[in-house]
């Protein structure tokens, strides 16, 4: 039987391209946004780039890692919930953070307009990385205070703060360190750095799910 093969078939593998992502530890207080809301500090005056947005914003009291970039397609990819994208954040919390306190957070938290999907998280030391905040946090003197990793995979608006908020633990500092494979290591508050990504160009039967995660390749730093 001879083999025949299939008509109209395009084996041709979808060109390699690059895109730049930024990658911004964003100080506490700085707006996660280009345009200015009275004295506040905002992306602007940190990044002299003008035309990229972020793949998924901090609030303002919220510090580390912002993920930036110009292509709207490679932004869709990093904030797509569908693509699961590991976030990774260490938490001050108020309380101790005990094995049963954090085991809501594992299940997944009913916050009243989403049940959360489940997140890893763990009591941790203090990250000896970590810079002083400024301005400093508000301790109250004689409640104890614990810090928290926590990984997500979904980013809704001020998801963190209330679900520790949820299992009895306000949130007092939250520090973004990773999204996916991207981290804060070698970044001070307030610099930046651009990184080349591997991205495939997108085919014409090619959907969002089906291009291939960035790659991370060549680095150049700048600070402010």
């Amino acid at each position: 039987m001879s083999y025949r093969p299939a008509k109209n078939v395009n084996y041709s593998v979808p060109e390699a391209r690059l895109a730049t992502l930024i990658l911004f530890n964003k100080p506490a207080g700085v707006l996660c946004q280009f345009s200015g809301e009275g004295a506040r500090a905002t992306l602007r005056d940190y990044l002299p780039q003008r035309d990229v947005y972020p793949a998924g914003r901090l609030d303002t009291d919220s510090e580390g890692l912002v993920v930036l970039t110009a292509d709207g397609a490679l932004q869709h990819r990093i904030t797509d919930p569908r693509s699961k994208q590991p976030k990774t954040y260490f938490v001050q919390v108020e309380g101790i953070a005990t094995d049963t306190a954090l085991a809501p957070l594992r299940r997944g938290v009913d916050l009243g307009d989403f049940v959360t999907a489940p997140a890893a998280a763990r009591a941790v030391s203090e990250p000896g990385w970590l810079w002083p905040r400024n301005p400093p946090i508000r301790v109250r003197k004689h409640i104890p205070t614990s810090w928290i990793e926590l990984v997500l995979t979904e980013g809704k608006n001020r998801q963190v703060r209330r679900m520790t908020a949820a299992v009895g633990l306000p949130t007092l500092r939250l520090v973004r360190y990773a999204v996916g494979n991207w981290t804060l290591d070698g970044l001070a508050p307030g610099s930046w750095r651009e990184t080349a990504v591997e991205t495939s160009a997108p085919s014409r039967r090619a959907s969002g799910r089906g291009t291939p995660a960035p790659v991370p390749s060549t680095v150049r730093r700048r600070q402010r």
